[in-house]
């Protein structure tokens, strides 16, 4: 009888050991995030919300920082697979080169959900969705901004690019390319990679300055609001009034930008909004809990801000970067 009641209490523990020892119906999860890296102010505040997103919905948010390098992100996935998480969230440092990780991934029966950038791949069902602004709508409603600012004067553009490789980058770059291509007086003449730091940033524009003299730039448009925060001291360094004698606009949305605008040294971001992790994680619970796949793209909003409302912007935001 002894030996009957143990090999029973054996087997219910057994039962409830599968599935990674959740007992049916609990919604604690364990997810895999392989982050790109923690290169801008965006990037530390889509990390931290995401971690707040995770720690108020009981999920367990395991965090690998790849220090932008897709090799580091496809070493993190298989760890994870490894592992055998529930879900694994990815923001992709570049867009190509992620099928065959993902495909072991799907095999595992471990759903991918993109965050912030997209792929390119043949197999569309490797992920389960994805959790992105429009970068090249990002990228047009600075265009557009821009060719309001200027009127008709002759106004030639220098562009900081973010990391090359990047659909988010192509994205933003075409957005705003077709935006001022209605306006013949706006034109970019210098583009280079800032590779989405503020270190980059501010050397590629003392480069630009340098190239096409300080008095020949209208309008500094970077990809990121870091970027543009090196390119600022760049300017300021060069003799320039950075917001007067250069017009700047960028993207993302973060506190120092804002401050740059408060201070008249800015003139205009159009924000990303960081908080994704909690849009991947709801559409997560929703697919496990009704086995319905969520959209596979879940957009968040593009919203220009000016230095009308800097300082308030700069007071609410500063503590969640």
């Amino acid at each position: 009888m002894k030996l009957a009641a143990a090999a029973a209490l054996g087997l219910m523990l057994a039962s409830c050991g599968e599935g990674g020892g959740k007992p049916a119906g609990e919604a604690a999860l364990t997810v895999g995030f392989s982050q790109i890296g923690s290169e801008s102010g965006w990037r530390t505040a889509e990390t931290r919300m995401a971690q707040k997103a995770a720690e108020a919905r009981g999920v367990t948010l395991k965090i690998d920082d790849a220090q932008q390098r897709q090799e580091n992100q496809i070493k993190a996935i298989r760890n994870f697979v490894a592992q055998g998480v529930d879900a694994i969230f990815l923001a992709p440092v570049v867009s190509t080169g992620w099928d065959d990780v993902l495909r072991e991934a799907k095999d595992a029966d471990i759903p991918v959900i993109l965050l912030d950038r997209q792929i390119q791949t043949r197999e569309p069902e490797l992920f389960l969705t994805s959790v992105s602004a429009d970068n090249a709508k990002e990228g047009a409603v600075a265009g557009d901004w821009l060719v309001g600012a200027v009127g008709t004067k002759a106004c030639p553009v220098v562009e900081l690019q973010g990391t090359v490789g990047s659909t988010l980058v192509a994205d933003r770059k075409r957005g705003f390319e077709q935006a001022i291509a209605k306006a013949p007086n706006v034109k970019i003449v210098r583009t280079q990679s800032g590779e989405f730091t503020r270190a980059k940033g501010k050397e590629v524009m003392e480069g630009f300055i340098k190239a096409v003299g300080p008095r020949n730039i209208c309008a500094v448009y970077a990809h990121n609001d870091d970027m543009m925060i090196g390119a600022i001291q760049a300017m300021k360094e060069a003799g320039l009034d950075p917001g007067q004698d250069v017009l700047t606009v960028s993207i993302d949305a973060v506190p120092d930008i804002f401050k740059a605008m408060a201070d008249g040294d800015a003139n205009a971001t159009v924000e990303l909004d960081p908080d994704m992790g909690a849009k991947a994680l709801d559409a997560l619970l929703a697919y496990r809990k009704t086995g319905q796949a969520p959209p596979k793209l879940i957009q968040t909003p593009s919203t220009l801000f000016l230095p009308d409302t800097a300082a308030a912007e700069y007071a609410r935001r500063k503590d969640l970067y």
